[in-house]
């Protein structure tokens, strides 16, 4: 795993790259989250989605919705970064839009974009 820290108009993020899944379940999430807080400082993570277990992307399975509570209540935003055409479920579909519509849990493209919705948020 690969973090790096960067600063956008203020906004400290931490942009993580690796080569293997790191979100695999909810504790690999917090560890993932905490591990960044303690090596930068900061809280807004943008993520490729490659590093994301498909499982996540099942809503069925909960996993999404357990994340987001826990960076919620942690204060953590994340934004994960990639390709979402595959995807043909419709609760995904709106739960990715009602996400983007949010504040704290994005669904992007690019990283110039994760980085984007990192920075303007609070």
């Amino acid at each position: 795993m690969n973090i790096e820290h960067l600063k956008s108009n203020g906004t400290d993020i931490a942009v993580i790259s690796s080569d293997e899944k790191l979100i695999v379940d909810t504790q690999s999430a917090l560890d993932l989250a905490m591990t960044v807080k303690y090596e930068t400082g900061t809280t807004k993570i943008a993520i490729h989605k490659s590093a994301v277990c498909e499982e996540f992307f099942i809503l069925s399975s909960g996993m999404a919705g357990e994340i987001l509570q826990k960076f919620i209540n942690y204060h953590v935003k994340l934004a994960i970064y990639g390709d979402y055409s595959q995807y043909t479920s419709k609760p995904l579909k709106d739960f990715i839009y009602e996400s983007n519509n949010g504040i704290d849990f994005f669904f992007v493209a690019t990283k110039e974009e994760a980085i984007q919705k990192l920075t303007e948020t609070q």
